[in-house]
């Protein structure tokens, strides 16, 4: 199972993240959206992130240039018909993702490994939707992609080890670290980080400690480079509560389950550094 072409669904900020990498380390890179005008934004967003990287050193102009030489915005589905790996990095709503993968089902050709970059729903019960859940598997990458080393590889009952094994490979080619996890919600960091950040808000609203305090006693005390507040904050707590929910429902744990506190700051539209407040206070600029 060879990778040479690559397809994102989506390019957002996750989107965006694979096919920079994607395209970085070599691959033609198409990527998908709903709209010419969402497809515009998604390329903006890309072009801005390798510019940056020039300014950083990081990359070397030319390559650059030859990077965004290999990157198509499309909005034809058809278009992702010859690509070997198509990678899901749209809204996390399985309904969605079934539906869509469906449709792609029909379009690419049948050796193509797919895969979902869900960050808390099951692999399977996207799969399902497709007629090669042999071929199906979890990459999940993390934000902001171009930094972020790690990729969680989820492997379900039914993912081939062929598959399993290029999965692996493109990773590595993408300059990622790669480690092999299960198809449980949350797989392996969220199914341990969830449970911290909530705990965290417990413990504030026990009255353990400040916001403040508590972030800096798991800093300086745990070495973490930077407290429960802060990433809650940076990762949206909308985004946290709806993962919490999801876990919740799959595992029946207290320890799955959002404090009042989360839910009362997400109806308030308190989520964080994207909405200029959430546990902090946050310039929108």
């Amino acid at each position: 199972m060879k990778i040479r072409k690559v397809g994102v669904l989506g390019c957002g900020l996750m989107g965006a993240g694979i096919a920079e990498v994607a395209a970085r380390a070599g691959f033609e890179t198409v990527v998908r959206e709903v709209s010419e005008e969402v497809v515009e934004k998604g390329l903006a967003r890309l072009r801005g992130s390798l510019d940056k990287a020039v300014e950083r050193g990081k990359l070397e102009a030319a390559e650059r240039d030859k990077v965004w030489g290999r990157l198509h915005g499309v909005v034809d589905l058809g278009a992702l018909a010859e690509c070997d790996l198509v990678v899901e990095a749209i809204v996390e709503n399985v309904d969605e993702k079934r539906k869509t993968f469906a449709a792609l089902d029909a379009v690419v050709k049948e050796g193509a490994l797919f895969a979902s970059n869900t960050s808390s729903l099951t692999i399977t019960q996207i799969a399902m939707a497709t007629r090669r859940p042999d071929r199906f598997v979890g990459l999940h990458f993390f934000n902001p992609v171009p930094v972020m080393k790690l990729v969680e590889v989820v492997r379900t009952l039914l993912t081939s080890q062929e598959a399993f094994d290029a999965a692996l490979d493109v990773v590595r080619a993408f300059g990622k670290e790669p480690v092999a996890a299960r198809d449980t919600s949350g797989f392996i960091v969220n199914r341990l980080l969830v449970p911290y950040l909530l705990d965290a808000v417990r413990a504030y609203e026990e009255g353990v400690g400040s916001v403040e305090d508590i972030d800096k006693a798991m800093q300086l005390g745990c070495g973490y480079p930077m407290g429960p507040f802060t990433l809650l904050d940076f990762v949206g707590l909308d985004t946290t509560y709806y993962i919490a929910n999801i876990m919740f429902e799959e595992y029946r744990e207290k320890r799955f389950a959002p404090p009042p506190l989360l839910k009362q700051m997400v109806l308030a539209g308190r989520l964080g550094r994207k909405s200029g407040r959430g546990f902090y206070e946050h310039s929108r600029k």
